[in-house]
C-alpha cells in the first residue's frame, strides 16, 4: 500500500470525540473469590446461553424455512443489543478501574474475554446455519445471490436500481489530513473503500449503506410462473452492499477502485442518567437519547476478505482494540434476514395463531358486568389482549367512568391504548398516566406519546428518580348507584397489543375492593408524596416486596421440610449487599 494517504490519523486531523479510548488505569490487586461463587451462573454468559437456544430454533429442521431464517435475524438483533448494553457496561467498569468480582467470582475483564469466545462461536454457528438454509430456500424458489453470479438481465436490473434509487442517497466520506475519519453510526452497514488517484496515491473512504432502503433487493421482474411450476414466481435477491460495491466507480469518478469491504459497528447505547441532579427528567432523557448515537465503539464485525491494513485503519481511528473486531463470513448484519419473512409465502411460515377470548368475556357488550361477575385471568398470547383494549375504550366512552389512571412502559409506535386515553381526556374524564421514559430503546416513542398526552390535558408523570417503573397497572374509577367501584387490571406484560401477541404474560381483571384501594394508594405514591409502607394485597418494590416474599413461603413449609418448591426468575437487579 505504498503512498497510501489515509491509513492512520494524519497530522492535523482528529479523531471523533466518541471514538477516543481513555488511558488505561493501573491494574489493581485481584480480590479474593467469594466462597459461594460456584453456586452462581454469570449473568452475561447465561444470557448468551439463552441466545444459543434461539439459534437452535433456527437449526431445528421441524420449523418452516422462513421461520428458521427469522430466528437467525432475531439472534443477530439480540446479539447487537447485548453488545450495546451488557458488553458496553462491562467496558465502562474496566475503564473506571472496577475490580470487584461478580457473584460468580469473575472480574469484568475475565467476563469480557469469555464473552468474546462464546459470542464469536455463536456468530460463526449462525452463518453455518444460514449456509444450510440457502439450499432449502432455493428448493422453494427463493435465492440470495452474490452479485458476481447474477445473469446479465439480473445485473442490469440491480444496476438500474442503483442508478435510480441508491446513488442519490449515498454520501462517500473521504479520510485525509483535511477531512477527519468519518463518524460511523451505530449498527450501520458500511463499505471500507480503497481507491487510487491519477497520481498513483491510494486513499481510504467510507460509504454508508442506506438503512432507509431494503437490504435484500429483488433482481427479477414480476413474471408468470413457469408451466408445471408451483404457481409461485421465483424470488432472486442480492445484498444491497454488493450492488453498491459493484458500482463504486459512479461515486469516485476518475479514480480506480481497488477494493471494498463491508464492516458493521456496534456502539455503547447504555445511558447513565444522574437523575438526582437532573432538574427535568424529560429533557435529560431526550439529551441522553441524542448522545447515545455517539457512544464508544464496543464491536466491529468485518468479513474474512478484509486485509489487515484496512482493519488497522478501523482499529486506529475508532479507539478500539483488536479484540473488539469480529471476523466473520458474509453476510454481516444477519438481523436483516427478517426481510425474508415479509415474502408472501405462507406455506413457508408457521400457521397464523389466533388468540382466544375467555368465555367469561363473551357474555355481552358490557366488560364491567363481566368483571363484576368474576375475576378474570388472561394468559397471553393464548388469551387475546383485545379485552384489555376494549375495556379501556369502553371506559373512555362510558359517562359513569370518572377517572382513569395507568402506568405505561413499552407502548410501541402505534397505540390504541394511548388513543383511548386521549379520547377519555377529550370526554372530560380525569386521566393520569405514568410514562416510564427510561424504557431502554423505547425512550423516543414514550417521549412522543407523553407529549401527545400532555397536549390533551392528561396528567403525565415521567417516572421517579432512582427507580424504573415496571408495574403494569390500570385503574378505572366508575360511579355505580350511590357510590363508586374501582376496576383494576394488573399485568406482567406491557400495554402493547403487538408484543402481547408474541410474549407470554399474565393479566388480571378484577373489581376486588382491596386491589382497587391498593391501586389508588400506589398511584398516589407515584404521582404525589406518600410515606405509605403497607398495602392490603400488593407487594411493591422497593417498599415491601422483598419482606413480603421472605414471609410468604413460611406457610408452605411443613414439619418434615418444604411441602412445595419456589422457582424465582429475576431480571437485572441491584442490591447493596449479599443476601
Amino acid at each position: 500500500m505504498h503512498g497510501f494517504k489515509g491509513g492512520r490519523v494524519p497530522k492535523g486531523s482528529r479523531r471523533r470525540t466518541g471514538d477516543v479510548s481513555p488511558p488505561t488505569r493501573a491494574r489493581a490487586p485481584h480480590p479474593p473469590v467469594p466462597p459461594d461463587a460456584h453456586q452462581y451462573f454469570n449473568r452475561e454468559l447465561s444470557v448468551l446461553s439463552f441466545f444459543r437456544r434461539v439459534l437452535e430454533e433456527a437449526q431445528d429442521e421441524r420449523n418452516p424455512v422462513l421461520e428458521r431464517a427469522r430466528f437467525l435475524s432475531i439472534l443477530g438483533s439480540i446479539l447487537a443489543e447485548f453488545f450495546m448494553v451488557r458488553v458496553a457496561g462491562l467496558k465502562q467498569q474496566m475503564l473506571a478501574g472496577v475490580v470487584e468480582l461478580s457473584t460468580d467470582g469473575r472480574t469484568p475483564a475475565e467476563v469480557l474475554l469469555e464473552i468474546r469466545q462464546v459470542a464469536l462461536e455463536l456468530m460463526r454457528d449462525a452463518r453455518t446455519c444460514l449456509q444450510r438454509l440457502l439450499p432449502l430456500l432455493h428448493d422453494e424458489g427463493i435465492d440470495i445471490l452474490d452479485y458476481r453470479v447474477l445473469t446479465a438481465a439480473q445485473r442490469a436490473a440491480a444496476d438500474t436500481y442503483f442508478e435510480q434509487v441508491v446513488f442519490p442517497v449515498l454520501t462517500p466520506l473521504a479520510f485525509d489530513p483535511g477531512r477527519p475519519f468519518p463518524y460511523i453510526s451505530n449498527v450501520s452497514m458500511n463499505l471500507a473503500v480503497l481507491v487510487r488517484d491519477g497520481e498513483g496515491q491510494e486513499r481510504f473512504a467510507r460509504v454508508k449503506v442506506p438503512q432507509t432502503l431494503p437490504r435484500l433487493l429483488p433482481v427479477d421482474r414480476q413474471e408468470e410462473a413457469p408451466e408445471g411450476g408451483s404457481g409461485t414466481p421465483p424470488t432472486n435477491l442480492v445484498w444491497l452492499e454488493q450492488v453498491i460495491a459493484a458500482n463504486l466507480s459512479h461515486l469516485f469518478p476518475g479514480m480506480e477502485v481497488l477494493e471494498a469491504h463491508p464492516f458493521r459497528v456496534t456502539r455503547d447505547a447504555e445511558m447513565e442518567i444522574q437523575q438526582l441532579e437532573a432538574e427535568d427528567l424529560l429533557e435529560t432523557i431526550e439529551r441522553s437519547v441524542r448522545e447515545r448515537r455517539f457512544g464508544s465503539v464496543v464491536r466491529v464485525t468485518v468479513d474474512t476478505g478484509m486485509p489487515a491494513t484496512i482493519r488497522d485503519i478501523l482499529t486506529d481511528n475508532m479507539g478500539i482494540e483488536a479484540s473488539d473486531i469480529y471476523t466473520l463470513d458474509p453476510p454481516l448484519g444477519t438481523s436483516d434476514l427478517a426481510e425474508l419473512h415479509t415474502l408472501d409465502r405462507p406455506a413457508l411460515k408457521f400457521p397464523p395463531f389466533q388468540s382466544a377470548v375467555p368465555p367469561a368475556l363473551r357474555a355481552g357488550d358490557d366488560p364491567f358486568a363481566d368483571i363484576r361477575r368474576e375475576d378474570i385471568l388472561l394468559h397471553h398470547p393464548y388469551d387475546s389482549f383485545a379485552p384489555v383494549v376494549d375495556l379501556l375504550r369502553a371506559a373512555a366512552r362510558d359517562p359513569d367512568v370518572l377517572a382513569i389512571k395507568q402506568t405505561l412502559y413499552r407502548i410501541g409506535p402505534k397505540s390504541p391504548v394511548v388513543e383511548s386515553l386521549l379520547e377519555a381526556a377529550a370526554n372530560g374524564k380525569q386521566v393520569a398516566v405514568l410514562v416510564e421514559l427510561k424504557a431502554r430503546f423505547d425512550e423516543e416513542n414514550n417521549i412522543g406519546w407523553a407529549r401527545s398526552l400532555e397536549e390533551q390535558g392528561v396528567h403525565v408523570v415521567y417516572g421517579l428518580p432512582g427507580l424504573k417503573i415496571h408495574s403494569k397497572i390500570l385503574l378505572l374509577v366508575r360511579k355505580e348507584g350511590r357510590g363508586i367501584r374501582r376496576y383494576t387490571h394488573l399485568a406482567t406484560g406491557n400495554y402493547n397489543p403487538v408484543t402481547a401477541h408474541q410474549y407470554t404474560d399474565l393479566g388480571l381483571l378484577t373489581c376486588d375492593e382491596a386491589f382497587g384501594a391498593d391501586a389508588s394508594d400506589l398511584f398516589n405514591f407515584l404521582t404525589g408524596y406518600s410515606a405509605k409502607r403497607e398495602f392490603r394485597r400488593f407487594l411493591v418494590a422497593p417498599i415491601n416486596l422483598r419482606t413480603g416474599f421472605q414471609a410468604s413461603p413460611k406457610p408452605c413449609i411443613g414439619p418434615r421440610g418444604p411441602a412445595s418448591k419456589w422457582i424465582w426468575w429475576c431480571g437485572a437487579r441491584a442490591f447493596s449487599g449479599r443476601g
